[in-house]
């Protein structure tokens, strides 16, 4: 085994790999007005759930059990709480099909670095994986379209919110990673854009490189290994390379 393969590095896959918060508000909006919902989650109530809430469905039931469920049935009726999860179940699809859809007509956009990054950590040996609060149809939407397909043969696994009891920030689905990839704690690089991301991160004895967004970038990032606006791409940027996140491999070529 080469020393880089020893190496693991980790992305998140909303606001990391795509910029696609604001999408994903304009898609939660769309599904409210198709379903005739008087809701509109603008801006600042978004920044407030999409740094504290991991994971659309925890997103709908946080803002309902807060401002009244579309049912306009009391919030602590538990009685309801199986009509209720059919509900969030539905609003979840027509959401991901409007999402898909955006997607698919190109709206939304990869960030800068991310190709650059990917092909060189392959090249250079270190093991890749994504792990992400969305779920699994979003997650494959985005990856297939703006990843493409052999670029995502480079990363060995593909770990989406639903495969986890406990959304970020619990460390589950990063603590199921290291699970998987069988490396020691130490080895494990992530790139995370959150607070939520990077508590995760920390919680599962991580280190963590934030690359915040605009909706992210008022955060405080405490206890990151280090905090960009972005990866890098054009003359001027700070490029996040392999040796930045893995300084021992400096000089080290991708065999050894």
């Amino acid at each position: 085994m080469s020393i880089a393969s020893s190496k693991a590095l980790i992305f998140d896959c909303d606001g990391v790999i795509v910029e696609s918060e604001e999408l994903h508000r304009l898609t939660y909006n769309q599904t409210w007005k198709s379903e005739g919902l008087d809701f509109e989650w603008d801006y600042a109530l978004y920044g407030v759930m999409q740094n504290s809430i991991g994971g659309g469905r925890e997103k709908m039931r946080w803002y309902f059990d807060q401002n009244g469920w579309p049912d306009g049935s009391p919030v602590d009726s538990p009685q309801l709480a199986t009509p209720r999860e059919e509900l969030l179940n539905h609003l979840v699809k027509r959401k991901y099909e409007h999402y898909r859809d955006a997607v698919i007509n190109g709206e939304a956009l990869l960030r800068p670095g991310i190709h650059r990054l990917v092909d060189e950590a392959h090249a250079r040996g270190v093991r890749l994986a994504i792990c992400s609060a969305a779920n699994k149809n979003s997650c494959e939407i985005v990856l297939d379209n703006l990843m493409g397909k052999e670029r995502l043969k480079k990363f060995e696994f593909v770990l989406a919110g639903d495969v986890v009891k406990r959304k970020k920030p619990d460390p589950m689905i990063y603590n199921l990673a290291l699970e998987k990839l069988g490396v020691r704690v130490g080895d494990c690089v992530i790139i995370e854009d959150s607070e939520i991301g990077l508590q995760a991160g920390i919680q599962a004895g991580m280190k963590v490189v934030v690359t915040h967004t605009p909706y992210t970038a008022d955060q405080d990032f405490k206890g990151a290994a280090a905090v960009f606006p972005s990866l890098g791409e054009k003359e001027g940027d700070t490029f996040v390379d392999v040796d930045l996140l893995f300084p021992d491999l400096v000089g080290v070529p991708a065999s050894v």
